[in-house]
Protein backbone atom coordinates (compact mmCIF):
# COMPACT_ATOMS: atom_id res chain seq x y z
CA UNK A 1 0.00 0.00 0.00
CA UNK A 2 1.14 3.65 -0.56
CA UNK A 3 -0.10 6.99 -0.06
CA UNK A 4 -1.55 8.88 -3.47
CA UNK A 5 -3.84 11.73 -2.76
CA UNK A 6 -5.05 13.78 0.01
CA UNK A 7 -8.23 15.67 -1.31
CA UNK A 8 -9.44 18.61 0.23
CA UNK A 9 -13.56 19.65 -0.16
CA UNK A 10 -14.09 23.10 -1.14
CA UNK A 11 -16.31 25.87 -2.18
CA UNK A 12 -14.68 26.53 -5.61
CA UNK A 13 -12.16 24.32 -6.88
CA UNK A 14 -10.83 26.46 -9.80
CA UNK A 15 -10.55 29.46 -7.47
CA UNK A 16 -8.13 27.03 -5.26
CA UNK A 17 -6.26 25.70 -7.85
CA UNK A 18 -5.87 29.75 -9.25
CA UNK A 19 -4.58 30.39 -5.62
CA UNK A 20 -2.36 27.49 -4.67
CA UNK A 21 -0.75 28.70 -8.41
CA UNK A 22 0.11 32.05 -7.84
CA UNK A 23 1.08 31.10 -3.85
CA UNK A 24 3.00 28.39 -4.26
CA UNK A 25 3.65 27.98 -7.63
CA UNK A 26 1.68 24.34 -8.14
CA UNK A 27 0.35 23.86 -11.57
CA UNK A 28 -3.26 21.70 -12.15
CA UNK A 29 -2.73 18.58 -13.10
CA UNK A 30 -6.01 18.29 -14.20
CA UNK A 31 -9.50 19.36 -14.05
CA UNK A 32 -12.80 17.90 -14.73
CA UNK A 33 -14.81 19.82 -17.41
CA UNK A 34 -17.31 21.01 -14.69
CA UNK A 35 -14.47 22.01 -12.54
CA UNK A 36 -16.01 19.93 -9.59
CA UNK A 37 -12.13 17.74 -8.87
CA UNK A 38 -9.18 19.00 -9.40
CA UNK A 39 -5.17 18.05 -8.90
CA UNK A 40 -1.75 19.58 -8.40
CA UNK A 41 1.00 18.34 -9.37
CA UNK A 42 3.35 18.68 -5.89
CA UNK A 43 6.03 15.94 -7.53
CA UNK A 44 5.42 13.01 -5.10
CA UNK A 45 2.22 12.80 -3.95
CA UNK A 46 -0.89 14.86 -5.65
CA UNK A 47 -3.12 17.46 -3.72
CA UNK A 48 -6.85 17.55 -4.96
CA UNK A 49 -9.48 19.30 -4.46
CA UNK A 50 -13.33 18.68 -4.98
CA UNK A 51 -16.25 20.41 -4.42
CA UNK A 52 -18.82 20.02 -1.10
CA UNK A 53 -21.81 18.90 -3.12
CA UNK A 54 -18.96 16.04 -4.06
CA UNK A 55 -18.17 15.00 -0.33
CA UNK A 56 -21.95 15.56 0.47
CA UNK A 57 -23.30 13.29 -1.74
CA UNK A 58 -20.51 10.40 -1.07
CA UNK A 59 -20.49 10.91 2.69
CA UNK A 60 -24.15 11.96 3.60
CA UNK A 61 -23.97 12.05 7.30
CA UNK A 62 -19.99 11.38 8.12
CA UNK A 63 -19.29 14.76 6.08
CA UNK A 64 -18.74 17.90 7.99
CA UNK A 65 -18.47 21.15 5.85
CA UNK A 66 -14.98 23.50 6.85
CA UNK A 67 -15.43 26.62 6.81
CA UNK A 68 -12.54 29.14 6.12
CA UNK A 69 -12.97 31.68 8.87
CA UNK A 70 -13.99 29.10 11.67
CA UNK A 71 -10.92 27.55 13.50
CA UNK A 72 -9.04 25.40 11.23
CA UNK A 73 -9.62 21.62 10.72
CA UNK A 74 -6.87 19.45 12.97
CA UNK A 75 -3.99 19.14 10.23
CA UNK A 76 -2.05 20.72 8.19
CA UNK A 77 0.07 20.40 4.41
CA UNK A 78 3.76 20.72 4.66
CA UNK A 79 5.85 22.60 1.56
CA UNK A 80 9.19 22.42 1.65
CA UNK A 81 10.82 25.32 -0.50
CA UNK A 82 14.09 26.65 -0.98
CA UNK A 83 13.64 30.19 0.63
CA UNK A 84 10.95 30.14 3.24
CA UNK A 85 11.16 34.07 3.32
CA UNK A 86 10.21 34.44 -0.17
CA UNK A 87 7.75 32.06 -0.31
CA UNK A 88 5.55 33.24 2.83
CA UNK A 89 5.75 36.72 1.15
CA UNK A 90 4.30 35.29 -2.25
CA UNK A 91 1.61 33.48 -0.71
CA UNK A 92 0.69 36.16 1.54
CA UNK A 93 0.43 38.48 -2.07
CA UNK A 94 -1.40 35.79 -3.41
CA UNK A 95 -4.22 36.06 -0.44
CA UNK A 96 -2.88 33.63 2.26
CA UNK A 97 -3.57 34.24 6.00
CA UNK A 98 -0.08 35.13 7.71
CA UNK A 99 -0.07 33.07 10.87
CA UNK A 100 3.66 32.55 11.74
CA UNK A 101 6.23 34.64 9.77
CA UNK A 102 9.47 32.67 8.75
CA UNK A 103 12.05 31.46 12.07
CA UNK A 104 14.62 29.22 12.82
CA UNK A 105 13.78 25.77 14.27
CA UNK A 106 16.70 23.74 14.57
CA UNK A 107 18.21 23.32 11.51
CA UNK A 108 14.89 23.99 9.74
CA UNK A 109 13.51 27.74 8.74
CA UNK A 110 9.49 27.62 9.01
CA UNK A 111 6.50 29.58 8.51
CA UNK A 112 2.74 29.21 8.47
CA UNK A 113 -0.07 30.22 6.67
CA UNK A 114 -3.62 29.63 5.98
CA UNK A 115 -4.99 29.20 2.69
CA UNK A 116 -7.47 30.73 1.37
CA UNK A 117 -9.91 27.67 1.72
CA UNK A 118 -9.15 27.33 5.74
CA UNK A 119 -6.31 24.74 5.37
CA UNK A 120 -3.16 25.27 7.35
CA UNK A 121 -0.06 25.99 5.24
CA UNK A 122 3.43 24.80 6.95
CA UNK A 123 6.73 26.41 4.44
CA UNK A 124 9.76 24.86 5.84
CA UNK A 125 13.14 24.67 4.53
CA UNK A 126 16.11 22.67 6.04
CA UNK A 127 18.73 25.46 5.69
CA UNK A 128 18.53 29.27 6.79
CA UNK A 129 16.95 31.40 4.22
Amino acid sequence: MHFLKTVIYVDDVEEVLDFYFQAFGLSAHSVTENGDYGELETGTVLLAFATHPVAQSQFKQTYIRSQPKQPALGFELTLGCENVSSSYDKAVAAGAEPLSAPSQKGIHTQAYVRAIEGTLIALVSECAS
